[in-house]
């Protein structure tokens, strides 16, 4: 009677567990719908940039092509779209399907990361399907065709096998997050903690730079100068001289007329101090660290160094939007509406860049250069790589274009609430802990 029993009790578990997952897939199945019906969109820039990177690519050569310099993207995600070239896939949309497969690759590493807090119930489903919902991130990849969701995978992916003790695994995978994209680094404070709390040996550290450099192996081998391969992210650093690029960030509270070329060294070198001293704070607690820690300091260093770095765009808070989520899921209570604050920061933000406003002249941010254009050697023209000094003219454009509005500086108090909510959450997690130990 009793193996009757637990037969039936069985068989209604895997009925529960067939029906949930046959739910997860039908709502799955309608975010990548939503993101279909946003393909045919054209953004600036995919029509001035990623499109001419295609058809550059194309038109000498396929995997050739990358020896020229003609993109301020690191080679990986040229890569792809070197790959796109040889497939009987529209540009555009080959470049948005990328970014949809990453943007589910971001839910489950979404849920892997939550179901270490909560195993056995809905909640990490949950939270993986919030992340795909999440306006910022369907639009990043169905309507602007982005590649932040590429980056952000890894660096979630890092953040997962960091809590499963793999350093080594968290090492590469932040190592390919920088590789494709320089905001990986928003996320390096969180290392630097681990390393010095001893969570991961610094060894696995060499595994960074390593993958980088070993991504560079084929354009060397295209013909590509080292160079140009190691120099691309200084010069992207130097592309925008503008103290805020459409960024809910704290310099929307300076006056219009600051003179940027003198704050920007300021705002760094005060980025750094903070960063600096929260993690001296951190090491010289004596509490042992924990899953919830390491998650609270991903989403806190995720969602303050673009708050206090100067020449932010919009888009660099698309880290700290998946953290946050899965942070609230780890401390629900004190950090439910933390998320939402830094989405209605970022997403409105979005809109602005997305569907300007009539009477501007959108600069956006044009991924490969200033919208000058000169010939390279042996070619007929193309955009100029970011890193090339900005035109005055372009200079005068930016200082208009993003000066500080009201509109802006509402969204950075929005997102300023949402820094100082992080921040007191780990403050009070590292405080609890730390009177236990002193007890």
């Amino acid at each position: 009677m009793s193996t009757a029993a637990e037969a039936v009790g069985i068989d209604e578990n895997r009925k529960r567990t067939f029906s949930r997952a046959g739910l997860v897939a039908a709502v799955v199945v309608v975010a990548v719908a939503a993101r279909v019906a946003m393909f045919g969109y054209e953004s600036s820039d995919y029509e001035f940039f990623i499109k001419e990177w295609y058809e550059f690519i194309s038109t000498h050569g396929g995997f050739g092509a990358l020896r020229y310099d003609f993109a301020d993207y690191n080679v990986p995600y040229l890569y792809l779209i070197t790959v796109l070239t040889y497939l009987p896939i529209p540009a555009l949309v080959g470049i948005k399907i990328i970014s949809v497969v990453f943007d589910l690759a971001l839910a489950y590493f979404t849920y892997r990361i939550v179901a270490l807090r909560h195993s056995g119930n809905p909640i990490p489903s949950l939270a993986a399907l919030i992340v795909l919902f999440l306006p910022t991130v369907a639009t990043n990849s169905g309507l602007w065709g982005q590649a932040d969701s590429i980056y952000a995978v890894f660096g979630l992916g890092g953040v997962y096998f960091v809590l499963r003790r793999r350093p080594w695994l968290a090492g590469v995978f932040f190592g390919l997050s920088l590789a494709f994209k320089l905001q990986a680094v928003f996320l390096f404070p969180l290392l630097l903690v681990l390393v010095l709390k001893k969570w991961m040996p610094w060894r696995a550290l060499l595994a960074v730079p390593g993958v980088v450099l070993l991504l560079d192996v084929p354009a060397l081998l295209a013909g590509a100068p080292v160079g140009q391969l190691l120099s691309v992210y200084v010069r992207q650093t130097n592309a925008y001289p503008a103290l805020s690029l459409n960024a809910p960030s704290i310099y929307q509270f300076l006056p219009a007329g600051a003179d940027a070329a003198v704050i920007r060294p300021i705002g760094v070198a005060v980025t750094g101090l903070v960063i600096l001293g929260l993690c001296t704070g951190v090491l010289l607690s004596r509490v042992q660290l924990t899953n919830p820690k390491i998650v609270l300091m991903g989403a806190a260093s995720a969602v303050l160094v673009p708050f206090l770095l100067p020449s932010m765009h919009e888009r660099y808070f698309y880290l700290a939007e998946v953290l946050t989520v899965i942070a609230a899921c780890y401390l629900p209570r004190r950090l439910w509406y933390v998320p939402v604050l830094v989405q209605v920061a970022s997403f409105l933000a979005y809109l602005h860049v997305l569907f300007p406003p009539a009477d501007s002249t959108p600069f956006g941010e044009p991924p490969g250069g200033t919208g000058d254009s000169r010939p390279l050697p042996g070619d007929t023209g193309l955009p100029t790589p970011d890193g090339q000094p900005v035109p005055e003219s372009a200079m005068d454009q930016m200082s208009t274009q993003f000066a500080p509005t009201w509109e802006f500086r509402i969204l950075a108090g929005l997102m300023a609430i949402a820094v100082v909510s992080v921040l007191w959450a780990m403050f009070r997690e590292f405080r609890r802990d730390s009177e236990g130990v002193s007890r």
